[in-house]
């Protein structure tokens, strides 16, 4: 209902405003004289603590509207050029440090989602620990199966459908009214990142989807022998509730635990770079979150990746195209690499070959 967006289109703008995210104090001086004034005015009732800065503002801003702003703060943080680097690294603690959800309701979910046959698949889950980590979409605890296999089980958060049915039409309706009334706004398709936002998030709901990628990871090779990955516990897993390998490690979000495990830096670095480009290039499938939360230090040169609800596909020319442009620019080649932009038809037809090249 149209009341009912603009409601929680409010809400999120007043809480934004309450952490001195909406216009920040530090930008007051680029905008207009009237939304500076505006600015003013709601940093009345800001939260905001001495010395942070507008990124961490934001992200406690994001984190506290819930799990759909954690969501797209998390996007925002793989565009630095979009929000500077500063802010990218700030709103990056969204992607795997959120607060977990009770215990008592990851079992609930679990046996929900199992009836009769959760304790004999489970064990007793009664006995199941704490979170081990939580994200914006669900938790993951480390359980141990009754056959002794050591597994990390992960759990949608409860009542998350709901929210992000009524938190992306807010959304929505947010990027059409940036694009209709603030000036430049347009330049940066707000209405069409939300969407892309949204649709990832979507996919993400069923847990059988990242399944089913986890698998096709495995089997094609995307990954190997650059990353390893957990295989999924298909008896043990539905749309709310995935079952994976536990992967014992230490992820690069921890910069102290992979230093424990005295991993070799620059070999782990080129295996993350390999990866990717085996799985894009060669298969034309690979994982399209690579963030440092979901890459896991095994060790040595070894790594693993985890979270496969976002991956991506690309077909034969694409792969050329990537290859060629990836080239280009390690040959410091840029008249190539704009060439290739415009055969691929990411560029204009009608535009400056050579102002895009010296772009």
């Amino acid at each position: 209902m149209p009341l009912r967006r603009l409601t929680r289109l409010i809400h999120v703008a007043l809480t934004l405003a309450r952490h001195d995210a909406l216009i920040p104090e530090e930008y007051a001086a680029g905008v207009p004289p009237v939304v500076r004034l505006i600015g003013k005015l709601t940093r009345g009732t800001e939260r905001r603590n001495a010395g942070d800065t507008p990124g961490q503002r934001l992200a406690a801003a994001l984190e506290r509207l819930g799990p759909v702003y954690a969501k797209f703060g998390q996007f925002l943080a793989t565009r630095p050029d979009l929000v500077g680097m500063q802010t990218a690294l700030d709103l990056a603690r969204l992607k795997d440090r959120m607060a977990p959800f009770p215990r008592a309701q990851a079992v609930a979910a679990i046996r929900a989602a199992f009836g009769a046959d959760a304790e004999r698949l489970f064990g007793d889950l009664s006995a199941l620990p704490e979170a081990t980590a939580a994200a914006s979409l669900a938790q993951v605890h480390r359980w141990t199966l009754p056959d002794g296999r050591e597994v990390a089980l992960k759990v949608l958060r409860p009542g998350i459908e709901a929210q992000v049915k009524r938190d992306g039409d807010a959304m929505r309706l947010g990027a059409r009214l940036a694009e209709a009334f603030v000036p430049g706004a347009g330049r940066l398709r707000p209405t069409a990142a939300v969407q892309v936002v949204l649709e990832a998030l979507q996919k993400e709901l069923d847990f059988r989807f990242e399944a089913a990628s986890a698998s096709a990871f495995i089997d094609s090779g995307a990954g190997a022998p650059f990353m390893e990955a957990p295989a999924p516990d298909w008896e043990r897993t539905g749309p709310q509730v995935l079952t994976l390998d536990w992967i014992e490690g230490a992820p690069l979000s921890d910069a102290a635990a992979v230093e424990a495990l005295g991993v070799d830096r620059p070999a782990l670095a080129a295996r993350v770079v390999r990866g990717f480009l085996q799985g894009a290039l060669d298969h034309g499938f690979f994982h399209a979150d690579l963030h440092e939360g979901n890459l896991i230090a095994l060790g040595g040169e070894r790594l693993a990746a985890v979270d496969f609800g976002i991956m991506g596909r690309i077909g034969p020319n694409e792969r050329r195209f990537l290859a060629e442009i990836l080239w280009g620019f390690l040959r410091r080649d840029y008249r190539r690499v704009a060439e290739v932009h415009f055969e691929a038809g990411y560029v204009p037809a009608d535009r400056s070959l050579d102002d895009f090249a010296l772009a």
